[in-house]
């Protein structure tokens, strides 16, 4: 079903955008045409979406198709952790790439969930990043999983600070399980938020100390390799 031309008339639920804001993205999706289908199953009869959140304005093809979830997703950038300090809240951070079928799961199940996205936006700053157009903050929040859980994985689902700092993290989480740990960490981050902080700097420490180990051992390889072909 092609796109109505027409106005959002729905913000992300729980959140007020402003009417700069709003404008803004009404602006973004009707700049996509009357051929462009919101990928959601939360749709108005014409084919308008019902909620359009921040993710429409960037050009990142796997980010756009977050951008109609009931979700308030930010974009990576410092206004999403400055919001985070500013609201005092904990940042959610998803992470996956274009044909990952979990992030897909993930999706369906509690992204397009309007029970998980009303938590998630009355309790989290949340932040879409497309890995393969970020690796480097991929490599980073990988690490900090691989650290936590001694696996990794995508999509992959992040609890930070307001200073980007993991205090939790893992891979795809079943509704029920991920609505679950939504609020157990909310409890937490308000009844011991000393305590996650100095978490989140040991597993930031951990972290630098395993990308720089990592950094040194590519650096070896590069240069066996290249001893090696400078003796044939």
């Amino acid at each position: 079903m092609a796109l109505a031309t027409g106005t959002l008339n729905a913000d992300p639920p729980g959140v007020v955008y402003t009417p700069q804001l709003r404008q803004q993205l009404d602006a973004g999706l009707q700049t996509l045409g009357k051929d462009y289908q919101p990928r959601t199953e939360h749709l108005h009869e014409d084919g308008r979406p019902k909620f359009t959140n921040r993710l429409i304005l960037g050009d990142a093809p796997y980010l756009r198709q977050y951008a109609h979830n009931p979700v308030d997703w930010h974009a990576w950038g410092p206004e999403a952790f400055a919001i985070a300090r500013r609201e005092g809240k904990p940042v959610f951070l998803s992470i996956g790439y274009s044909t990952c079928h979990w992030c897909y799961v993930m999706e369906r199940e509690s992204f397009e969930s309007i029970e998980v996205a009303e938590y998630l936006n009355a309790h989290f700053i949340s932040i879409k990043v497309d890995r393969e157009r970020r690796p480097d903050i991929d490599e980073i929040y990988m690490a900090a999983v691989q650290i936590i859980t001694d696996q990794g994985g995508w999509p992959m689902s992040s609890f930070l600070t307001a200073a980007g700092k993991t205090f939790f993290g893992g891979s795809y989480f079943p509704r029920a399980q991920f609505l679950v740990l939504l609020q157990r960490a909310n409890k937490v981050w308000n009844e011991d938020r000393e305590g996650l902080n100095l978490q989140a700097d040991n597993i930031a420490a951990a972290v630098s100390r395993h990308l720089d180990q990592a950094q040194a051992a590519d650096s070896l390889s590069q240069n066996a390799a290249a001893t090696a072909a400078q003796q044939q």
